[in-house]
């Protein structure tokens, strides 16, 4: 076998289309192109055909996965979740509504979260610091809460003790920002504002104490 025609692709500069023996094979991003050394006219085995189609599907899949990563901060697992969901036919066929969808294989997918994670494009670390920022910024949050949040995101205990420790933030200050949103919704049920504010993960007696002093300046 051999490449018979390497070009640019319409729809994306960034890519080219690659032809073997005169029929479309597969297609590259052109930095692929360069690292793989492909030309017109170069033999191919049927074995680097296999692993060329392989890294059409890891650059194709990498990018939609940046992609993902670049709208917000991901945890691991919610990279890896992504990148399970595009590993899975029916699911594919669902999500997209098309017959014969591109399904990529958990190889190829393994790599991808591995080079996610090397360019420091997924990092748990890092993740927990924004979230943890992010939801006390975007309204009072304990830290009970955070840590729920966080297990579910995949995020081990010990990066959330850490992340936990560094924020000046204490759920005494939490605490007010919540009562103060929500005081008017509850006003005159006193009872049903302690029970809200507890689920929320606050201590029992950190509400009873702030709901005091709030009513005490109210009055």
């Amino acid at each position: 076998m051999k490449i018979t025609d390497i070009s640019l692709q319409a729809r994306d500069n960034n890519r080219v289309n690659v032809s073997v023996d005169g029929v479309y094979s597969f297609s590259l991003d052109i930095t692929q192109v360069t690292d793989l050394n492909l030309k017109v006219g170069r033999e191919l085995s049927d074995g680097e055909l296999e692993e060329l189609q392989e890294e059409s599907q890891f650059g194709k899949l990498y990018m939609r996965a940046l992609e993902y990563c670049l709208r917000r901060p991901h945890s691991v697992k919610e990279v890896r979740d992504y990148l399970w969901r595009k590993t899975q036919p029916a699911l594919r066929k669902r999500q997209t509504g098309m017959n014969n969808p591109v399904v990529y294989s958990e190889r190829v997918a393994s790599r991808v979260l591995s080079k996610l994670q090397q360019k420091a494009y997924v990092n748990d670390e890092a993740f927990a610091r924004w979230w943890v920022e992010n939801r006390q910024l975007s309204k009072g949050v304990s830290r009970r809460k955070l840590t729920a949040e966080l297990r579910s995101k995949g995020v081990h205990a010990d990066i959330i003790a850490q992340t936990l420790e560094k924020t000046d933030r204490t759920d005494e200050q939490e605490l007010r920002k919540v009562i103060a949103k929500k005081h008017r919704r509850y006003a005159g049920d006193r009872q049903k504002f302690v029970q809200y504010l507890v689920r929320q993960g606050f201590s029992y007696d950190d509400v009873v104490s702030a709901l005091n002093d709030v009513e005490e300046v109210n009055n």
